[in-house]
């Protein structure tokens, strides 16, 4: 028991004693610096410079750019430009299924899957009364040469011959012979023009390009929106030169003519013009001759 204060008067002795650092000039052996030195000093200021050095290297890392030459950490620039890339993305992912909706709705329109409005019946008459003894259907001698000059006239069919009277002024798209023309009875909402490979197809107003895509049906195809509810559609095509969402002027060369497609039979144009979601003869709007 008596030999344990003894030790620890020895550790406590060497922790004070005092030692010399000296600096000496190796050829004169002249004194240059010298210092007062104990253990405990040495040990006291190492243990303050190391937490010194931990605190300042934090410091860096944390609240300075240095931490970016640190494996591991990515750079500010780089963490900003990801969010925004982030950002971009959701965009244009929400624009992207839009886009894809309204290009579907076309479709739907130019194939004739137009969906039917249902209602009730009994609710849209249900303030109607009246007595249907009492009612004569017949219709009059009036009535009936009405009906036949409505019929023989055609007047009201919606694939009615459309008039030039219009807001809108529309050119050619292309020059060339007309081989096959708009006939709604055997569903050919178009006009076919001959013309050689390679043609510029032209817009036949201005517009914006609402479709452009390949078909293995139709070849390289391209849809143009228009004022006042119009839509050109130009199909049988080699190649494209403007993209969805491209503005186009008129006369502008949006295509090559050519005989893409399985239902192409020689190099020509297959054009299509549309107004409010009905074909039109584009004859009774564009002079191709």
């Amino acid at each position: 028991m008596g030999k344990k204060p003894k030790n620890r008067g020895k550790l406590r002795q060497k922790l004070i004693n005092k030692y010399r650092l000296v600096v000496l000039n190796e050829d004169t052996f002249e004194e240059k610096l010298s210092f007062k030195l104990t253990r405990l000093n040495v040990f006291i200021f190492g243990g303050v410079f190391s937490i010194l050095l931990i605190v300042g290297t934090i410091f860096l890392i944390a609240f300075t750019q240095l931490r970016e030459y640190i494996p591991g950490y990515s750079s500010t620039k780089l963490k900003r430009e990801a969010t925004q890339l982030i950002y971009k993305t959701d965009s244009l992912e929400q624009v992207l299924e839009v886009n894809n909706l309204y290009i579907q709705k076309i479709r739907d329109l130019l194939t004739g899957e137009i969906s039917e409005v249902e209602f009730d019946t009994d609710s849209v008459l249900q303030t109607i009364q009246y007595d249907k003894d009492s009612l004569n259907l017949s219709p009059s001698e009036a009535d009936l040469e009405f009906r036949l000059d409505i019929e023989s006239a055609d007047r009201y069919s919606i694939f009615n011959e459309a008039s030039k009277d219009a807001d809108i002024v529309f050119f050619a798209p292309v020059s060339g012979t007309l081989t096959d023309g708009y006939s709604p009875e055997i569903k050919h909402f178009a006009v076919d023009i001959a013309v050689e490979m390679g043609t510029p197809v032209k817009s036949v107003a201005d517009g914006t390009i609402i479709f452009a895509a390949w078909t293995s049906e139709t070849g390289h195809v391209i849809i143009v929106e228009h004022s006042g509810g119009f839509i050109s559609i130009y199909k049988h095509n080699t190649a494209l030169h403007k993209e969805q969402g491209d503005l186009v002027k008129s006369g502008e060369v949006i295509a090559s003519a050519g005989n893409a497609g399985e239902f192409s039979t020689g190099p020509h144009l297959h054009f299509e013009l549309w107004n409010e979601g009905y074909p039109v003869n584009p004859i009774n709007y564009i002079d191709f001759e």
